[in-house]
């Protein structure tokens, strides 16, 4: 009898996982999480090779729940896996998943006693309270989170960093929940953070997130979520895509661009902006929410040279069971 399991199968992999069995491929099961282990992972997400890091969620997963119980350095580790998986649910579409592991992610990092990670398990939660209509529950955890990292007297690079993240997608909520003011002076202190990483003084973490290209890319998705298309736009004619570090990131940059193009009017624009995001990472082009807006892409202008192709190619495969 198989059992039951909370996993969806928006995750196939987990629920090999969640099964006890492994596909070909994957992470050895047996052992404790390394830093490497992490590593790898975080390199697989970051460059939008999610059907790999699927692949590697059993043995990864399998090594997570058994270094979790080792103590506090441990439950760090497990908590930046849980992260990853609720992540990986969200590219799927899958919000209740992505729930269920950020859930798993904050009780991770409070055991590691580590506000940074605390911070990345709060961002993790913002999402899916976002998709499910509860962006100001979102805000006040994502708030809790930052006045806990400011409270830092002395912050060192990682807290900067996790602190100019977590304001970013707390400005991005907030502009979600109608509060422009506070989207505002969110997106305002992630600069500031933004621009302390960067100073010569400071000792900077070159795999730190925060940079003033990331803030620039969020203040897209910020102001076309307020109604400011204009102002949208202008963000991203600024924004170098080719400084944003990896092609997840490029991805998103296109596909904010995308749907501030379709709110302004302007399709073929649109167009040519999900064409990029199928350059830098093409598993990003056939997650649900570029699907959709190719979809509606195609739908106002199916005269467009290339748009059905394009439609065709980045629709899910059909299933042959």
């Amino acid at each position: 009898m198989k059992r039951r399991t909370v996993l969806g199968a928006g995750l196939g992999a987990v629920g090999w996982w969640a099964a006890g069995a492994a596909p070909a491929g994957a992470m050895p099961a047996g052992g404790r999480l390394g830093e490497r282990d992490l590593a790898v992972a975080r390199g697989l997400f970051s460059a939008g090779e999610y059907g790999r890091l699927r692949q590697a969620l059993p043995g990864l997963g399998a090594r997570a729940r058994e270094t979790q119980e080792t103590g506090p350095v441990g439950a760090g580790r497990a908590a930046q896996v849980w992260v990853l998986v609720s992540q990986l649910a969200v590219k799927d579409g899958d919000v209740a998943l992505a729930a269920v592991f950020a859930a798993q992610a904050e009780e991770a990092a409070r055991r590691s006693g580590r506000p940074v990670l605390l911070a990345a398990a709060a961002r993790a939660a913002a999402t899916p309270l976002r998709r499910t209509r509860r962006a100001d529950q979102a805000l006040q955890l994502l708030k809790d989170a930052h006045d806990q990292l400011d409270a830092v007297a002395a912050p060192s690079a990682d807290v900067l960093d996790a602190s100019g993240m977590v304001a970013l997608t707390a400005a991005y909520t907030a502009a979600q929940a109608r509060q422009p003011a506070a989207a505002e002076e969110f997106a305002a202190w992630a600069e500031q953070s933004a621009a302390r990483l960067a100073h010569p003084s400071t000792r900077v973490r070159r795999d730190g997130d925060l940079s003033a290209a990331q803030c620039t890319l969020y203040r897209v998705g910020i102001h076309r979520e307020l109604g400011d298309v204009d102002r949208a736009l202008a963000y991203a004619a600024r924004l170098d895509v080719a400084v944003l570090p990896t092609p997840e990131r490029r991805a998103r940059a296109a596909t904010d661009t995308a749907r501030a193009l379709l709110a302004a009017g302007d399709v073929p624009a649109a167009f040519a902006e999900l064409q990029r995001i199928e350059q830098a990472a093409p598993q990003e082009a056939r997650r649900p929410s570029v699907r959709t807006l190719t979809a509606e892409a195609a739908a106002r202008r199916p005269d467009l040279p290339g748009i059905t192709a394009f439609a065709r190619r980045t629709a899910p495969p059909r299933s042959t069971t």
